[in-house]
C-alpha cells in the first residue's frame, strides 16, 4: 500500500467534506495550493508534523488522514492473496 496515495485520498475527501478548494484551504491553513495538490497527487512525502498540522487546519484528528480505505483494503487484500 502506498502510504502517500493513501493520505492524498483521505486528505482530498476530508477538504472537499469540509467545503474546501484547494485555493481556500491554502488560504487558510498556510500551505500553498501547489503543495496541496502535489499531496492529493500522492507525490508528497509529509512529515508527522505535517500530518497534524493538515488535520488540525480540517478539523479532524491526524489519524483520519491515515487510516486504509476501500482501495487500500482490497490493495492489500490482492497482496496476501499473491504470498
Amino acid at each position: 500500500m502506498d502510504m502517500r496515495k493513501l493520505v492524498g485520498r483521505n486528505f482530498e475527501k476530508l477538504r472537499k467534506a469540509k467545503g474546501f478548494t484547494q485555493e481556500r484551504f491554502a488560504e487558510a491553513s498556510g500551505f500553498t495550493q501547489q503543495y496541496i495538490s502535489g499531496l492529493e497527487r500522492g507525490r508528497r512525502n509529509p512529515t508527522i508534523v505535517t500530518l497534524f498540522e493538515l488535520a488540525s487546519a480540517l478539523g479532524v484528528s491526524h489519524v483520519d488522514l491515515v487510516v486504509p480505505d476501500d482501495e487500500a483494503r482490497s490493495e492489500r487484500a490482492k497482496n496476501n492473496k499473491r504470498k
